[in-house]
């Protein structure tokens, strides 16, 4: 076991390598970051200043630094999706024990590249499927564990990604389009697919699912709307307005995402000019997006325990919602809080989820930081058990995604293998 907090090198120091990064600052005997590789220089000083690395370890890109050699024991690879499968094998290769953001890769083989990767070489993979890390999750298994609603019969489980958020995201930002991230059940719901294996705790045998774009389409403009939002006369009636996102945030002091992913001047003035000339201040109706907006997948597990997933952009922005039925009862969870009916007693049981302190509220409800701690742990027992999100669930669960998409494209019922 090492001496010292495990030493981790940063590749992408945007929105989630920021996350991950902070989460280390707060926790200098966990772990301490010693590297960091990211072309875009404000955002590369930015996370090296935060964490003191010298400039000899900041590097402009992946490349930069394997060819430095192994310059600590494990790396956080962040960087966009269709950028993950070339560094995170060469860093498996260099002998890197690897923290990967979801998803692993946006086709099956880049996924299979990965996981032959840190096979071949060794190491440890934590996928970041936070939602497994999650204080809730820990609460929910322990009530299905404890055999209280008998066994698990079916679930129904919602993803209200949020109408502001999926604008953000998936019509004006990095997802937004297929062959520039990947398809949005991927990009955005491997989390979903991959929870719900991990509460079934069975593995998943064939999926079918329907979906599409609806709503965001040139055909759904309004006339007389101007292509940004700025330059519209019918700004003040639209609810995606850039406008009212991105400088109501500013409005009322909300500097952080998603105000931070579209510039890097986080003031009026800077968010001004982002909407002005940047693609966050498009008219949703004007985009070049072509992901679904909503989409619902059907999932076979085995021994027959089925499960319906809905991911809509037409919700507020919430958590996710579940109701889980099993033969001697059932549960019904918000995120916060499980209500539990008992069939024998006609009793109803409300648990709340424990805080564990202030990260339980944090970070996709706690799940960054649950992530975060087990791979440090991992890292410093050099036991990768301690990983809830390794390299062949992950893979497997990666691989229901993309069967759900072949069958949403062609209408079919898709094996899982």
């Amino acid at each position: 076991m090492p001496q010292h907090p495990p030493t981790l090198a940063v590749i992408g120091a945007g929105g989630r390598g920021t996350t991950y990064s902070s989460w280390v600052g707060e926790h200098p005997d966990r772990a301490k970051i010693v590297a960091v590789a990211e072309p875009n220089e404000v955002r590369r000083r930015r996370l090296a200043a935060a964490h003191d690395i010298p400039p000899e370890r900041c590097f402009a890109s992946w490349q930069e630094l394997v060819a430095a050699g192994r310059v600590a024991e494990a790396a956080i690879v962040a960087t966009q999706d269709a950028h993950h499968v070339e560094p995170a094998v060469a860093l498996a290769g260099a002998g890197y024990h690897l923290l990967l953001e979801k998803p692993m890769a946006p086709s099956v083989a880049g996924c299979q590249a990965i996981v032959e990767a840190v096979r071949s070489a060794g190491v440890m993979l934590a996928v970041c499927h936070v939602m497994r890390y999650m204080p809730y999750t820990k609460l929910l298994r322990q009530v299905l564990d404890s055999g209280r609603i008998g066994e698990i019969v079916n679930i129904q489980h919602l993803e209200p990604i949020g109408y502001w958020h999926h604008a953000h995201s998936f019509v004006r930002g990095h997802w937004r389009n297929e062959a520039q991230s990947s398809f949005i059940l991927l990009a955005k719901s491997c989390h979903d697919v991959d929870w719900l294996r991990y509460v079934v705790g069975r593995p998943i045998r064939s999926v079918a699912s329907f979906g599409g774009l609806t709503h965001f389409r040139a055909e759904n403009r309004p006339a007389g709307a101007a292509e940004r939002c700025v330059d519209c006369q019918l700004e003040p009636t639209c609810a995606y307005s850039a406008k009212k996102l991105y400088l109501g945030a500013i409005a009322k002091g909300d500097t952080g995402w998603p105000v931070s992913t579209i510039t890097d001047e986080v003031t009026r003035d800077g968010v001004l000019e982002a909407l002005e000339t940047g693609p966050y201040g498009r008219c949703v109706y004007s985009c070049d997006n072509d992901v679904a907006d909503h989409q619902e997948v059907g999932i076979e597990f085995d021994g027959g325990v089925t499960a319906s997933f809905t991911m809509t952009a037409f919700a507020p922005k919430g958590h996710r919602r579940t109701q889980i039925f099993g033969t001697k009862g059932s549960i019904d969870g918000d995120g916060e809080r499980l209500e539990i009916v008992d069939f024998l007693s006609d009793s109803t049981e409300l648990l709340e989820v424990p805080s564990e302190g202030s990260d339980a509220a944090t970070g996709h409800g706690g799940g960054d930081a649950g992530l975060m701690d087990a791979f440090t742990a991992a890292l410093a027992a050099d036991d990768p058990t301690l990983i809830e999100s390794g390299p062949e669930e992950s893979l497997e669960t990666h691989l229901a995604v993309f069967a759900a998409e072949r069958s949403r494209r062609a209408r079919t019922v898709e094996s899982v293998s």
